[in-house]
């Protein structure tokens, strides 16, 4: 039997190919803990611990698929979040540590408010309105998804979390049903803004596993959720009310004026730990 020290090489050998240092390292380190159920403080202690055969097994399947590039969240079926385990496979989208730069900026600028109605629009996986019901005061939490597919791993999400929220199963081009107008505090949304010409520049983990529906926009239309869920906020927020986008960094400037159009009071880019323009924050 191979011990934990010796497991961790093997990962990381045999997934170099498709994950190179430090992710390969950084990988092997995921794999260990979801398959041996212990933290990154035993592991370094128990390095010389023996895997058990079982578990040795497991983890053979488990670098079999890395090898084909597969991403290790949908490997292991669970991504870390703003604190909390979600559930992802195929169906969804795997949350990204930009879309939790927007949870904590809505988070610090509503913290210690109470009642708050939010929604969330194009929620995949539900981490955004999960994370923002862990986290705020909120009456009411809505997550609005087109995806019968990503609404069945939102809903388990929020049940395994025990979180309380709504989910609504709408297509955001059509009137958006079950809010009443001028009732949100805050309205989220990472809608897909990769751009058709922009696949070639994409590695094959993300392009061969991800949902494409979930991704991308055609080339002639980039902005068109932008423009409908401005139009989509602005009939729905209290005056005063936030919007917060996710965006492609090229369109940080024409999402803001797309907000000013639908007749938002305020509207200002603002730039990830990256000093790239990552999120469009909107004041009804």
């Amino acid at each position: 039997m191979a011990t934990i020290q010796q497991t961790a090489q093997y990962i990381r050998e045999n997934i170099q190919a498709a994950y190179p240092e430090p992710e390969a390292g950084a990988i092997a380190q995921l794999v260990l803990e979801h398959v041996l159920q212990k933290s990154r403080v035993q592991l370094r202690l128990d390095q010389k611990e023996e895997v058990e055969p079982a578990k040795e097994e497991k983890i053979k399947e488990v670098v079999a698929r890395l090898k084909q590039q597969e991403p290790v969240q949908y490997v292991l079926g669970v991504a870390h979040f703003y604190g909390l385990d979600l559930q992802v496979d195929e169906r969804v989208l795997i949350p990204r540590p930009e879309t939790e730069e927007l949870v904590d900026l809505v988070v610090r600028e509503h913290r210690g408010l109470k009642g708050l109605q939010v929604l969330d629009i194009c929620t995949g996986s539900g981490c955004i309105p999960l994370a923002l019901a862990a986290n705020l005061q909120a009456d009411k939490v809505y997550g609005l998804e087109l995806s019968e597919g990503a609404l069945k791993v939102a809903r388990t999400n929020a049940r395994q979390l025990r979180l309380p929220v709504a989910w609504l199963q709408q297509d955001v081009f059509d009137p958006i049903l079950g809010i009443a107008p001028h009732s949100l505090d805050i309205i989220t949304s990472n809608p897909p803004y990769v751009m058709e010409q922009e696949k070639a520049l994409m590695r094959p983990n993300v392009l061969d596993y991800e949902p494409h529906l979930a991704l991308f926009v055609p080339d002639e239309d980039p902005l068109k959720y932008y423009k409908r869920i401005a139009e989509a906020g602005a009939e729905l927020l209290k005056n005063g009310g936030r919007l917060y986008f996710e965006i492609n960094e090229q369109y940080g400037e024409e999402v803001r004026q797309q907000l000013l159009q639908a007749g938002f009071s305020h509207a200002e880019v603002v730039q990830d730990l990256f000093n790239k323009n990552r999120i469009v924050k909107g004041i009804s």
